[in-house]
C-alpha cells in the first residue's frame, strides 16, 4: 500500500498555512464549529459531513482550523479530496496539509495510522445542490465511506454544516446539461448552474466569490460500527441522524446569510 501522501502531512507548514489563512475566514464566515469534544480522543476517527459552498467550499478549512485550535498539531487531520484537486504545482503542498486522494487505501490507512480522516461522500454533487434543497442530506448513494471504517475498525463521527449553501444562489445542478454533452467521459455527472457576486449567471466557470454568510458545524457523538455490519444500513443511519441535526440547526437559522 502507497504511504506516501499520509507521510507527507507536515505539522508545521499546516500551522502556517491555517495561521494566516483561519482569521480571515473566521471574520468573512463568522463561523462556530460545536462538539468537537464528541472526537474519541485516540485512534483513527472518520468523520463524515456534507459539502456546501460550491467549488469554493470552505468546509475544510473551517472544520481543520476548529479542529487545530481545540486539539493542537500532534494529531493529523487528513481530508480526502477529489483527483480534480491536484495540480501538480499545489500537489505537494496538499499533501503537506494532509488533503490526499479519496481513495479506499488512503482513507483506510490514514484511519489505520490513528489519524482522523474528514470525507464528504456527496462529493460536488452534494456541493452544488439546488438553493431549494439546500437543507437536504445527500451523498448519491455513495456508500464506500462506511466499508473504510468497517476495514479500519474506527467510528464514524458525523457531523453537519449550515449556512455554506447560502453563499450563492444555486440553481441546478445541471445533471441534464451533463448528459447532453457526455461528460461522463470526464468523470463528471453534473454541469452545475449558479447566481453570485461579481459574475451573476456562471455555468462552473467564472467562479463567483462566497457572501459572507454565517457557517455553523455541529460534530455529532461517534458510531461503532460492527465488522459484520451491513453497509447500507449503516449509511442510513448515518444520513438519518446528519438530517435530524440538519433540520435542528435550520431550525435555530434566524436569517439567510445573517444566522
Amino acid at each position: 500500500m502507497n504511504t506516501t501522501e499520509i507521510t507527507s502531512w507536515d505539522p508545521e507548514f499546516t500551522e502556517r498555512l491555517v495561521g494566516a489563512v483561519e482569521p480571515v475566514a473566521r471574520r468573512w464566515f463568522r463561523y462556530e464549529v460545536r462538539g468537537l469534544e464528541s472526537l474519541p480522543a485516540t485512534g483513527g476517527v472518520l468523520v463524515v459531513a456534507n459539502h456546501s459552498g460550491g467549488m469554493l467550499t470552505p468546509d475544510v478549512l473551517i472544520f481543520a482550523a476548529a479542529f487545530y485550535r481545540a486539539f493542537g498539531y500532534d494529531r493529523p487531520l487528513y481530508t480526502l479530496g477529489h483527483d480534480g484537486l491536484f495540480p501538480a504545482p499545489v500537489a505537494d503542498w496538499l499533501a503537506r496539509v494532509g488533503v490526499i486522494h479519496a481513495s479506499t487505501d488512503n482513507a483506510t490507512n490514514a484511519l489505520r495510522s490513528g489519524g482522523v480522516v474528514l470525507v464528504f461522500p456527496g462529493g460536488l454533487y452534494d456541493a452544488y445542490r439546488p438553493t431549494l434543497a439546500e437543507n437536504v442530506i445527500d451523498f448519491n448513494g455513495r456508500t464506500g465511506y462506511v466499508r473504510c471504517a468497517i476495514d479500519a475498525g474506527a467510528p464514524i463521527v458525523p457531523a453537519v454544516s449550515i449556512g455554506g449553501q447560502e453563499s450563492q444562489l444555486f440553481l441546478t445542478r445541471g445533471g441534464w446539461l451533463a448528459r447532453r454533452l457526455g461528460l461522463s467521459r470526464f468523470r463528471s455527472d453534473i454541469l452545475p448552474v449558479t447566481l453570485g457576486f461579481p459574475f451573476g449567471l456562471s455555468v462552473i466557470v467564472p467562479l463567483n466569490l462566497p457572501l459572507p454568510t454565517k457557517i455553523v458545524t455541529q460534530v455529532l457523538r461517534p458510531i461503532e460500527i460492527k465488522r459484520d455490519a451491513d453497509v447500507s444500513g449503516v449509511d442510513a443511519d448515518v444520513r438519518s441522524r446528519m438530517q435530524a441535526a440538519l433540520d435542528r440547526l435550520a431550525g435555530q437559522r434566524r436569517f439567510p446569510i445573517l444566522g
